[in-house]
């Protein structure tokens, strides 16, 4: 048999409970041999024979779930793997990105005190509000039975690598949509920060002196994240270079931000003076305190996670 079934047989025992694996890689490739001789005995070609008996199988998600007595169901289950994907891709960054924002506009519009909790309270009910929605929108695709025109399953959709990837399309998609995101806004804020002067213009929130070195470095940095993503989904692991690399440039991005803002040259001089609350020395220390946390916990949190899937793949 070629790499074709192993990559089929890879994605099917990817989901399936640990300890049953061996005995269901027994049987399935025992079952897909028997089918492809059966065919081969017919007159076909091996190749083709192959193919037809994995299509047959069916996506390996679905058989996965079937040996693991796992109901692909919500709502209903024509659609269920269409909503997990959607799901999975949309939870990834939007309600952090919302619990960011709102957490930075409640610190600079006078609510310091607030600022964590109210972050905290928005991503949760963005979290609630797309589970919902999108939830609903499938339900009744479901029930009316609009058609979506979804491409069928076909083995041209096996993952090429016959190992185990951990690191998926749509991981690769959400972490450098979110790094592209972050990197367009630095130059934009400087034009367009939503925040007005007393003139009525644009006051960026960032201090427009950084120009001179700390924001294109910064930019580096991130562009550099983007890099690493790449390297990551190519590996389709986390290893202890990239482990390594990870933690390097966290600390290359935290440690000048962290800098920046206790010395209070992060932020624009124009934009602390234009809030009345933001002016007031222990305000400005409390969302110094906020943002020195904040990119404390983010970074420890993503380099203390690589490592242990890191330890977990060595295993």
């Amino acid at each position: 048999m070629t790499s074709l079934t192993d990559r089929y047989l890879a994605a099917t025992l990817r989901t399936v409970p640990a300890a049953r694996r061996e005995e269901i890689a027994t049987e399935l490739r025992g079952s897909i041999e028997d089918m492809i001789d059966g065919r081969r005995n017919d007159g076909r070609d091996a190749e083709a024979a192959e193919r037809e008996v994995l299509t047959e199988l069916g996506n390996p998600a679905k058989l996965a779930a079937r040996y693991a007595d796992r109901r692909l169901q919500l709502i209903g289950p024509t659609y269920y793997l269409a909503w997990e994907r959607l799901m999975k891709l949309l939870l990834s960054f939007i309600p952090a990105l919302v619990g960011l924002i709102v957490g930075l506009v409640e610190a600079t519009d006078g609510n310091g005190g607030d600022a964590i909790g109210k972050a905290v309270v928005a991503a949760i009910q963005t979290t609630v509000n797309i589970g919902f929605w999108v939830t609903l929108v499938f339900a009744v695709l479901e029930r009316t039975n609009t058609p979506l025109d979804l491409p069928e399953w076909s083995v041209d959709q096996l993952p090429e690598d016959h190992t185990d990837r951990q690191i998926g399309l749509v991981d690769l998609a959400a972490s450098v949509g979110w790094l592209v995101l972050v990197i367009a806004y630095l130059p934009i804020q400087h034009f367009r920060s939503f925040v007005p002067d007393t003139d009525g213009g644009n006051l960026p929130i960032l201090d427009p002196a950084l120009w001179s070195f700390w924001l294109p470095f910064l930019m580096v940095v991130l562009v550099a994240s983007i890099g690493l993503e790449f390297a990551k989904y190519r590996a389709g692991r986390w290893t202890w270079p990239l482990v390594g690399v990870n933690a390097a440039l966290n600390l290359a991005f935290v440690a000048p931000v962290i800098w920046l803002i206790s010395t209070d040259r992060l932020l624009n001089p124009d934009l602390v003076n234009r809030w009345e609350w933001l002016a007031q020395p222990e305000n400005l220390n409390n969302l110094a305190t906020f943002v020195i946390v904040g990119a404390v916990l983010i970074a420890g949190w993503d380099i203390i996670d690589s490592a242990i899937k890191a330890r977990r793949n060595r295993h």
